[in-house]
């Protein structure tokens, strides 16, 4: 599992940079790239750790069953790292630092609903597109992740901040805090909204998706084709046929 941590730290790491040279930007085009790093890196590292960047979605694949206990809490310390390390290179291209905020006269309440929200469609899309019986051995499962970034930062991203993953939160406002721009206070919102998010879709998962009884007979692959396991990750071989992770 060691290489899965690692994958976790490098696909948050280019997440959580695109992130901030882009926020830093101003780009309208910003929700393009970040939800593009976002399906780069899923594709990158989805046969290998999942592809979580983000302990909100680490959470929702845990409660799906697709995830050891044991393996969170280094999942999470790996994302967290990433985001870290992603923060300390923008302040070293850019001299600046960045950090999620609320938008002008925006309520914490508001603000912490649209990171809930959003993170409750982007972990569901993960559960439904990578881990479900039904839907296993597609190729979509990247792009699906991506866009939901996409609409999520377009949509949400003034209210809120548009962060919708812990990891995104917390890295970037360590390094902000730490040169004294004192924006730790928000990072409350950047937890409670997106955990809140993710256990409520993991939960619906479960009304949307159930699993067959125990005991209940696998139908047998056909000659020369492994067989996925239900709800298994599954990502593309080269030349399009998917694979079980």
């Amino acid at each position: 599992m060691k290489m899965a941590y690692a994958t976790e730290l490098v696909g948050t790491y280019f997440l959580v940079l695109t992130v901030g040279l882009m926020s830093l930007s101003q780009s309208p085009f910003a929700p393009l790239a970040i939800g593009s790093a976002l399906m780069i890196m899923v594709y990158m590292g989805g046969h290998v750790s999942g592809a979580h960047y983000n302990p909100a979605v680490t959470l929702a694949v845990w409660m799906r069953g697709k995830l050891p206990t044991g393996d969170v809490a280094a999942y999470w310390i790996a994302q967290l790292i990433g985001a870290v390390l992603a923060a300390l290179t923008v302040l070293y291209l850019t001299g600046k630092t960045f950090a999620a905020a609320p938008g002008a006269d925006v309520t914490w309440a508001r603000a912490l609903a649209v990171e809930a929200i959003f993170t409750f469609a982007l972990a569901l899309v993960v559960l439904n597109s990578a881990t479900a019986r039904q839907t296993e051995r597609n190729s979509f499962y990247g792009l699906a992740i991506g866009f939901t970034i996409v609409v999520a930062a377009f949509a949400g991203g003034a209210i809120s901040g548009g962060a919708f993953n812990p990891a995104v939160g917390i890295g970037p406002m360590l390094i902000d805090t730490l040169l004294g721009h004192g924006t730790l206070g928000n990072v409350w919102l950047y937890i409670v909204g997106p955990f809140a998010g993710a256990i409520l879709a993991a939960l619906f998962f479960r009304a949307q998706n159930p699993e067959p009884e125990p005991g209940a007979a696998i139908p047998s692959a056909p000659p020369g084709e492994e067989r996925v396991k239900p709800g298994e990750f599954t990502a593309p071989r080269p030349g399009g046929a998917p694979s079980a992770s």
